[in-house]
C-alpha cells in the first residue's frame, strides 16, 4: 500500500513538469494551450503543470509560492502576505502574463500590473497550467509571455468533503473547507478558505530585522462555487463563481522612522503610529456560465465571463506646516472596473480524430468606472488547427484577428511542431507573435497617456525532452514596450527593442526506490535597446529538492532555491538585491485514511534577503496543519 502511494506521488511530481514517460503523459490534460482539452503529450507548447498532488504535498499558501517552484519563473514580493506581488515569466513582467481562473480573465483592467497575485490563495485547486511563450494567437492581448490557468477542483461521484486547519509563525491561521455532491446528471461543489495573519512589516530599510517595526496584517477570504447540469448526452451547462475578499495593512510615511535609510517620504507626510491608518481592501469576483453541445460533427461551447475588480486604499495623514497645519486628513483611492467577455467556439475533429479544427469568436468590454469612467472594447475571430501524423508528429497552427475601437486592428499567430524520436525522447519548437494593449489606467489615470500604442512581441523556443531531462532555449523581442517614463511622469511606449532570451534546464530522477531528486536552472539575459540589463531581473536561478517516501506513512521533502543578484534600476544601477540561497522543508504524516498531519518550515537557516529594496521578506517560519477528508 505504502509503496503504491510512493509510486503514485513520484509520478505526479514528474508529470508536474512534463518530463515523464510518454505513457504517463497520456494521463494528464491541459486546456490552455489551444483552448481545448488535450493530452499534454500532444501539446507542442512548452507547458508546466502543477498538479493537485504536488499542491497537497507541499502545502503552498499562495499561487505565487507554487509558481516559484518552476523554471523560468521569478517572484518579486513587496513584503509579506497580501503585499504587492509580481510573477516574471522568462523575464516578462506580470502585466504581460495572461492569468485565468477556470478560463476567466484575472488581469485587472483598472491597474498597470496585471493580475492581483498577492490575493490569489491556494484553495480548491485541481491544477495550475503554465504555458510559456507568446499566446496571443490563441488568447489575444495580455498573453505575450504566456498563460497561467488556475483550474479549480471538480466534484466526484457521491458526497465528499474536507477540512484543513493550519497555524504558524506571525500568528497565521488558515482554515479551508470543501464540500461536493455529484449524481449522474448534476453536480455542485463549494469551497471557502480563510487566512488571517499578523504578518511582519512590509517596508524595512536594508539590514533591518522585521521585528524592529510594526506588523502589517492581512486577511483573505476566498470562496468558490461550481454547479453543472447535464440535460442529456449532448447538452450540459456549467456555472462557476469565485469571490476574493481581502484586507491588507501597509506602511505609510514616517520620516522619523526612515531618516537613517535611503528611502524617504515627503517632508510633510507623517504616518500615525498604527496600522489602522494605512490599509487596502479588495473584493474581486470572477464568474462564468458555459453551455456545451456535442453532436456527431463537432463540439460547441457558448460562454459568458465577468470579472469585477474593486480595490480601495485608505490612509490617514497628519500635516505639519502650510495651510493644513495640524490637521488629520483621510486620503481614499478607489479602483472599480469590470471586464465582460462573450464568446463561442466550435471544435471539429477530423481524419479519424487524429486532427482537430477550432473556430470561434469573442467580444470583450473593459470598463473603468471610478473617477476615470472610461471603456474600450474589442471583437475577435480565431482559428486553431492541430494535426497528428504517423502517431509521432504534432503540428499546430493558430491565427487570431482582433478589432479594437480604441487601437489599430491586430492579427497574431502561432505555429508549433513536436516530434517523438522515441517514446521517451521528443523535440519541439514554437514561434508566435503577440501584443499587449495599454490598460485603462495606463491611458486615463493621472499618470496616463492616451497616445500609447499596443506593444508587439515575437517569441521563439526550442525544447528537448528525454525521460527526466528537459532543455529549452527561448528568445523573445518586445517592440514599443509600455512602461512608466520617469522623464515625463507618464506611461509611454519605450523606444527600441527589448530582448529576453536564455535557456532552462530541468532534471528529475528517482535516486533510490523511495527517493527522487529534482533540479532546475534558468539562465536569462534581459536587456533594453541599449544592451543594459533590465531592473529586478536575476540572470541565474537554481531550484533543487529531494523527496523521500521510504518510511511508512511519512513523506519528507527538502527544497530550496538560489537567485543571483539583481538591481533596482536598469544597467546594474541602484541598490543591489537578490543574491540569496534559501532552504525549506515539509514533513507529511498519514495518520489514517481520514486524517493527515504536516509540518512546514520555510527559510530554515533564517537567511536575510530582499527582492525589492526597502521591502522585507519572511524570516524562519514554521507551520503545522491537520487535514480531514471524507
Amino acid at each position: 500500500m505504502q509503496k503504491n502511494l510512493s509510486i503514485s506521488l513520484v509520478a505526479s511530481f514528474f508529470l508536474a513538469t512534463n518530463l515523464f514517460s510518454a505513457q504517463n503523459l497520456e494521463t494528464i490534460t491541459v486546456t490552455s494551450a489551444t483552448k481545448s482539452e488535450q493530452s499534454i503529450k500532444d501539446v507542442t507548447s512548452n507547458v508546466d503543470v502543477i498538479t493537485k498532488e504536488e499542491i497537497e504535498e507541499r502545502h503552498f499558501t499562495t499561487i505565487t509560492e507554487a509558481l516559484n517552484t518552476l523554471a523560468g519563473v521569478n517572484v518579486i514580493n513587496n513584503g509579506g502576505l497580501g503585499t504587492s506581488s509580481s510573477v516574471k515569466l522568462r523575464g516578462f513582467d506580470t502585466k504581460r502574463v495572461l492569468v485565468l481562473i477556470d478560463g476567466i480573465r484575472v488581469n485587472d483592467v483598472t491597474g498597470s500590473s496585471g493580475a492581483p497575485f498577492e490575493h490569489l490563495m491556494i484553495s480548491n485547486i485541481e491544477r495550475i497550467e503554465v504555458v510559456k511563450g507568446a499566446q496571443s494567437g490563441i488568447w489575444g492581448a495580455d498573453a505575450s509571455a504566456g498563460v497561467i490557468n488556475i483550474i479549480t477542483s471538480s466534484a466526484k461521484k457521491g458526497f465528499h468533503g474536507s477540512v484543513n486547519a493550519e497555524y504558524g509563525s506571525y500568528d497565521t491561521k488558515k482554515i479551508q473547507t470543501e464540500l461536493s455532491y455529484k449524481e449522474s446528471n448534476y453536480y455542485v461543489k463549494g469551497s471557502i478558505s480563510s487566512l488571517d495573519t499578523n504578518g511582519f512589516t512590509a517596508q524595512a530599510p536594508k539590514g533591518t530585522k522585521n521585528d524592529y517595526l510594526e506588523d502589517d496584517g492581512y486577511e483573505n477570504i476566498t470562496a468558490n462555487i461550481k454547479f453543472g447540469y447535464e440535460f442529456d448526452d449532448s447538452n450540459k451547462i456549467d456555472l462557476s463563481h469565485t469571490l476574493i475578499n481581502a484586507r491588507n495593512e501597509y506602511d505609510g510615511c514616517d520620516n522619523n522612522k526612515w531618516k537613517t535609510s535611503s528611502y524617504r517620504c515627503t517632508d510633510t507626510a507623517i504616518e500615525k503610529a498604527n496600522n489602522d491608518s494605512y490599509y487596502s481592501k479588495t473584493q474581486d469576483t470572477f464568474s462564468s456560465i458555459n453551455f456545451n453541445h456535442v453532436n456527431n460533427f463537432n463540439q460547441i461551447d457558448l460562454y459568458a465571463n465577468r470579472s469585477v475588480f474593486d480595490r480601495e486604499y485608505n490612509n490617514v495623514q497628519s500635516y505639519i506646516g502650510g495651510v493644513n497645519d495640524g490637521k488629520t486628513l483621510l486620503n481614499k483611492s478607489e479602483f472599480d472596473g469590470t471586464l465582460d467577455e462573450f464568446g463561442a467556439k466550435s471544435t471539429i475533429p477530423y481524419l479519424n480524430d487524429t486532427s482537430s479544427l477550432i473556430v470561434g469568436g469573442d467580444y470583450k468590454l473593459s470598463e473603468y468606472k471610478s473617477d476615470i469612467n472610461k471603456e474600450y472594447n474589442n471583437k475577435a475571430l480565431f482559428v486553431t488547427n492541430s494535426n497528428k501524423f504517423f502517431d509521432n508528429t504534432i503540428f499546430t497552427q493558430s491565427l487570431r484577428a482582433d478589432y479594437y475601437n480604441k487601437f489599430e486592428d491586430k492579427t497574431t499567430g502561432k505555429i508549433g511542431l513536436k516530434h517523438f524520436i522515441t517514446n521517451d525522447f521528443n523535440v519541439s519548437s514554437n514561434y508566435g507573435t503577440a501584443y499587449n494593449v495599454p490598460t485603462l489606467y495606463n491611458l486615463y489615470s493621472e499618470y496616463g497617456n492616451e497616445n500609447i500604442n499596443p506593444e508587439k512581441t515575437k517569441s521563439f523556443d526550442i525544447n528537448l525532452e528525454y525521460k527526466g531531462l528537459g532543455l529549452t532555449y527561448f528568445n523573445n523581442k518586445i517592440k514599443d514596450m509600455i512602461d512608466y517614463d520617469f522623464g515625463t511622469s507618464k506611461y509611454n511606449n519605450i523606444d527600441g527593442e527589448t530582448t529576453l532570451k536564455g535557456y532552462e534546464a530541468s532534471y528529475k530522477h528517482e535516486l533510490l526506490d523511495d527517493t527522487i531528486a529534482n533540479l532546475s536552472y534558468t539562465h536569462l539575459r534581459a536587456e533594453n535597446d541599449n544592451n543594459q540589463d533590465l531592473r529586478r531581473t536575476p540572470k541565474k536561478q537554481l531550484r533543487y529538492g529531494v523527496d523521500y517516501y521510504g518510511i511508512k506513512d511519512f513523506h519528507f521533502n527538502v527544497n530550496g532555491q538560489y537567485t543571483s543578484a539583481m538591481y533596482a534600476s536598469d544597467d546594474k544601477s541602484g541598490v543591489k538585491t537578490g543574491d540569496y540561497t534559501i532552504w525549506n522543508s515539509v514533513i507529511n504524516y498519514d495518520i489514517n485514511k481520514t486524517y493527515k498531519a504536516y509540518l512546514k518550515v520555510d527559510n530554515i537557516f533564517d537567511k536575510y534577503y530582499q527582492t525589492v529594496d526597502g521591502y522585507a521578506t519572511a524570516e524562519r517560519s514554521a507551520y503545522i496543519g491537520l487535514k480531514a477528508s471524507f
